[in-house]
């Protein structure tokens, strides 16, 4: 699944291959990323709403 994710290195936007979906924090405060890398190896985060990371996990 491809995803749009924002390079801060190259200050742009960029699509790229969703890699895994992972979440952070705990509790009632749990936020929902999907992690990806760019061509040259750099890792890439973009935090989703739980629906799309739900969406990702099912078609896994």
């Amino acid at each position: 699944m491809k995803h749009q994710f924002y390079d801060v290195k190259s200050k742009k936007k960029v699509q790229a291959e969703v890699t895994k979906a992972v979440t952070f924090g705990k509790g009632t405060r749990i936020r929902y990323a999907f992690k990806a890398e760019t061509k040259d190896g750099r890792p890439l985060t973009s935090f989703v709403k739980k629906e799309d990371w739900d969406k990702f996990k099912k078609s896994k």
